[in-house]
């Protein structure tokens, strides 16, 4: 059988570049893919990556492309990595920006143009090159099957991965002469949307196949408390919707192997060991009281206006608590303002791949009490640490976490504090429960040590990627 070729496409890929999950699945999954087909990941060359770090070198190869009426030069980077080959995108307007995509308040005002340029680059791999299948990822690379369709001398198939719905890629409708697109696609079966231009309706219009991070979650976004105004259009394009649930890299993320951790472990002794040294790092009280932490963007999807609602609550109960992430400032300051009421509160502010880890493994309880969330990996690195994931029982955390109540040693999944609900008596019941839990080690312990045995790698998820490439071709 020829092995499929892949040009998988991302705006961020981790070690290089990462402002959430997206990254983490842009690099483990290709690195699954390759034990099957060949993979080549194409990104941006933002300033910020570090290329000698990364032995990233010119390609040697320059040249300008045309969008309207404008030419923008490109040079291309490559690099190779855990047997994945990386091509770099370097151009001017789309990499030398502080952020990837803009500051915290709001996306830099030139994202179109940017991103359209990293689909126009794409479209000279793909005519240079030959691809079988074009994977490609969120708003940022979702106009390359719309400009497929318009080349009919490229025959690559296109699968097109929604990994946050609610981040679509609007923009003003006078990008599409900057874009160079033609006006025969700014139709309601095209990319308009409510009287705007949506970079996401163009991958979702033109791929030969979608799919969402979850099985949940692609049944979700069908309907309007989770479509984003997009659920009719999804509707008459689920024929070619599928959902598959995301898996983590279990050698990255692995407390026996993990580098990051002063007491690397495989039992919940060396757990405590790591909750331990956090505690006395941060001045914090009592190994015996529940850590409760919470680890990722400070946006509303999280649960943000939830989280600070109760946690003057929470902090007044026996426990400790850490808040990890990077995101809007009015929740950053919000959580400073209780956090200097509570001397069991400790907040950490900014991305910190390293502090994360280190948290996964001090954690009792790591809660994520998301509004919604397409899959989320918190819970299933959560798991493989030993901490007990506390989730809103939407999406792919309705996939992946199974309530306690139904525990069963012999399951293949992970169990966890599962609540419905979006009231502050739904969250902090659940705490309680959390906390019950906790003084029963006889009950947790199973349960924890269950959890770190299970298999979240990318395995199974790969092979349904594949199944998803056949699929394109048919």
């Amino acid at each position: 059988m020829v092995k499929e070729s892949v040009l998988f496409a991302s705006s961020e890929v981790y070690p290089f570049a990462k402002s959430g999950g997206l990254a983490d699945v842009s690099h483990s999954l290709p690195c699954a893919l390759a034990k099957e087909c060949d993979v080549c990941v194409v990104m941006p060359l933002y300033r910020f990556i570090d290329r000698e770090k990364f032995g990233i070198k010119p390609s040697g190869k320059t040249f300008e492309i045309l969008i309207g009426s404008n030419a923008y030069p490109i040079q291309w980077y490559e690099c190779r990595m855990e047997g994945v080959g990386y091509r770099f995108v370097y151009s001017p307007l789309l990499s030398e920006k502080e952020y990837l995509y803009g500051p915290p308040e709001a996306g830099y005002e030139d994202n179109a143009i940017r991103f359209g340029i990293f689909n126009y680059v794409i479209m000279e791999l793909l005519k240079n090159e030959k691809f079988s299948i074009a994977h490609l990822n969120d708003w940022q690379c979702a106009l390359v099957p719309l400009l497929i369709k318009s080349n009919p001398s490229i025959r690559t198939k296109t699968l097109y991965t929604i990994h946050n719905l609610a981040y679509q890629g609007t923009f003003e409708p006078s990008v599409m002469e900057m874009l160079g697109l033609d006006e025969v696609h700014y139709t309601l079966d095209g990319i308009e949307f409510y009287g705007q231009v949506s970079f996401m309706k163009a991958g979702i219009a033109y791929s030969d196949r979608i799919n969402t991070v979850s099985p949940t979650y692609a049944q979700e976004i069908l309907t309007p408390e989770f479509g984003c105004g997009l659920e009719g259009f999804l509707q008459l394009h689920r024929g070619k919707l599928t959902g598959i649930v995301n898996g983590i890299d279990t050698d990255h993320f692995s407390p026996a192997n993990d580098d990051t951790l002063k007491v690397p472990y495989t039992d919940l002794k060396g757990k405590r060991a790591n909750k331990s040294g956090y505690l006395k790092e941060n001045k914090l009280k009592g190994i015996d009281k529940a850590l409760i932490v919470f680890i990722g963007r400070l946006t509303w999807q999280k649960g943000m206006d939830m989280l600070i609602s109760i946690l003057p609550e929470l902090a007044r109960l026996e426990c400790n608590i850490a808040v990890l992430g990077e995101g809007e400032i009015r929740y950053i300051e919000s959580l400073e303002s209780i956090g200097s009421e509570y001397p069991n509160l400790r907040l950490h502010c900014g991305y910190d791949e390293t502090l994360a880890h280190r948290l996964y493994a001090a954690a009792d309880f790591v809660f994520m009490p998301s509004l919604f969330e397409p899959c989320g990996l918190n819970q299933l690195i959560a798991f493989a640490y030993g901490a007990l994931p506390v989730v809103r029982k939407v999406g792919g955390l309705a996939d992946t976490v199974q309530p306690i109540e139904a525990f069963d040693p012999k399951s293949e999944g992970g169990f966890g504090i599962t609540f419905e609900g979006s009231d502050e008596r739904d969250v902090l019941n659940a705490i309680h429960r959390a906390f019950e839990l906790y003084a029963q080690k006889r009950v947790l312990n199973p349960i924890l040590r269950h959890n770190m045995e299970c298999d979240f790698s990318w395995n199974e998820s790969a092979k349904g990627y594949l199944n998803l490439y056949r699929m394109c071709r048919e």
